[in-house]
């Protein structure tokens, strides 16, 4: 249970109507569960209970203070990927012996200011990336903590969007490749070999393409620790994927047991970096229908969120559910759900089978919580959704709506233009 569901024909956020919060904030908007957020973190944490580990939940997929702050009461940590996220990080007062810093770009300025956060390390991505932050901690005085994240070259069976783990991936260093990068690192005066990283994708569902890389990933740790290398963390990324539509994604116990089980006897202290299955089906995105449009070809349903509201259907052609705020009309309709862009591509759902839905009903995309507000842009000038959340009986805005003003802040005409 998501803390999502119905009373009667009304869709409730835990004690709260959906459309009482459309009521007060007006639509679209981001409508994320404190409750299911909690349940989520404290549910992996726990299957992990029995081994050495820190969870560093992974900003990108959700990057609002009030979401980070709840998990930071909870003990987690952070897996960053730009000073932006170090800096969001800081401000709800994570432990910066908590947070690992990923990310195939890093510069200068952004490894400059995580040194001097005292984060916990760096997962390394490249040789020339080693001798980059060697000669920032260097100039700054200080040792870096760094892993090399090891490409396993392991299909994760996920969309290639958001597969990362094999030779042709953006990300890492072959694993091939990995003993003579850990020893030119170790040779480096101003970096601490401290860990290895492996995270091979996202949205996956089967538990086979974790233990594979692990395998291949146990071998390369072992060797270090025999050649001397003082290995004490060991990083599984993140990637355990959600139900968006039929999928049947291993459970965090059965997850936490095969990793256990694979990793038994290396003496590490494990690294976690969960996002999608953390927040994703914690959140929903509220929509409002304009209108209800009869084609030749296609029925569509045109409601006041778009493609730059909620990116990934338009950017991976992927499965969001639609529900009816009010399911009191059981009539079903084939139709598409597409919003005001000016492009084709800007829809929600496509070739649907949906409810039946009327000009004004209140519509919610499900599994919003993770890369929806935070993939988020302001294309065709349009101000981005605020995001509510509920606690209890509480409803709280942790992001208003922004303004046509927020538009073009920072924007100039310069003077004789």
């Amino acid at each position: 249970m998501n803390h999502f569901q119905y009373q009667g024909n009304d869709l409730y956020c835990e004690e709260v109507a959906v459309k009482d919060i459309a009521a007060q904030v007006g639509t679209p908007f981001y409508l994320y569960s404190h409750a299911t957020l909690k349940r989520h973190m404290e549910a992996f944490t726990n299957a992990l209970a029995s081994v050495p580990h820190l969870v560093c939940y992974s900003i990108k997929a959700n990057s609002n203070l009030a979401v980070l702050q709840t998990f930071v009461n909870l003990g987690a940590g952070f897996d960053m990927v730009s000073g932006g996220e170090l800096f969001r990080a800081r401000q709800v007062g994570c432990d910066p012996q908590k947070i690992v810093y990923s990310g195939v770009g890093k510069t200068e300025p952004e490894i400059e200011a995580a040194l001097k956060a005292g984060i916990l390390m760096f997962n390394v991505e490249s040789p020339q990336e080693l001798e980059v932050i060697d000669r920032v901690a260097g100039r700054l005085g200080r040792k870096a903590g760094i892993a090399i994240r090891v490409n396993p070259d392991v299909d994760p069976q996920t969309h290639p969007y958001i597969s990362t783990g094999m030779k042709k991936a953006k990300f890492g260093i072959n694993i091939a490749q990995a003993l003579e990068d850990y020893r030119r690192a170790a040779a480096l005066p101003n970096l601490e070999v401290i860990g290895v990283d492996c995270h091979i994708g996202s949205q996956l569902t089967k538990l086979s393409p974790f233990v594979d890389a692990i395998r291949k990933i146990r071998e390369l740790v072992e060797t270090l620790q025999q050649e001397g290398f003082a290995i004490k963390y060991l990083d599984l990324g993140g990637g355990l994927g959600i139900t968006y539509d039929d999928e049947k994604p291993p459970s965090p116990v059965d997850y936490a047991n095969a990793v256990i089980e694979a990793t038994r006897g290396l003496n590490v202290t494990l690294i976690f970096e969960p996002g999608r299955m953390i927040v994703g089906n914690a959140g929903i995105l509220v929509s409002k229908v304009l209108y209800v449009k009869q084609g030749e070809a296609k029925n569509f349903v045109i409601v006041d969120a778009a493609m730059n509201d909620l990116a990934r259907p338009a950017l991976y052609g992927s499965y969001q559910g639609i529900l009816p705020v009010d399911r009191s009309n059981d009539q079903r309709m084939v139709a598409d759900v597409v919003g005001p862009i000016c492009e084709s591509g800007d829809f929600l759902a496509q070739d649907r089978e949906i409810s039946v839905f009327r000009q004004n009903d209140l519509l919610a995309v499900s599994s919003a919580g993770a890369y929806g507000f935070t993939m988020a842009s302001n294309y065709n000038s349009r101000p981005r959704t605020p995001e509510v959340m509920v606690k209890g009986d509480q409803v709280l805005v942790v992001r208003r709506r922004e303004t046509y003003e927020d538009l073009i802040k920072g924007e100039s005409i310069p003077p004789g233009l």
